[in-house]
């Protein structure tokens, strides 16, 4: 039976696989770049749940950590969406 790290890798391959074939297959350029970031917050917390050994943290570390990678891929998103508006 797989272990936890084991499923980490295969999500992290499959969202891997998955941020290589949405480009050719979305055509609009601002629900493309939201897919690919949440796709990166997505591998994101993965790695700092399963790598970073946040998983067993208090809930304030792994919620601070996670509400970072999804800030900080909010703001890459809102870059995108000037640049497309603009």
């Amino acid at each position: 039976m797989p272990d936890r790290l084991d499923i980490t890798w295969i999500v992290l391959i499959g969202l891997a696989l998955a941020t290589i074939l949405v480009p050719p297959l979305v055509s609009r350029a601002l629900f493309a770049n939201a897919l690919l970031l949440t796709f990166a917050a997505l591998k994101g917390r993965r790695i700092v749940l399963d790598f970073l050994d946040l998983r067993s943290a208090p809930a304030l570390w792994r919620g601070s950590v996670s509400a970072w990678v999804f800030i900080v891929v909010l703001f890459a998103w809102l870059a995108s969406a000037v640049v497309a508006l603009i």
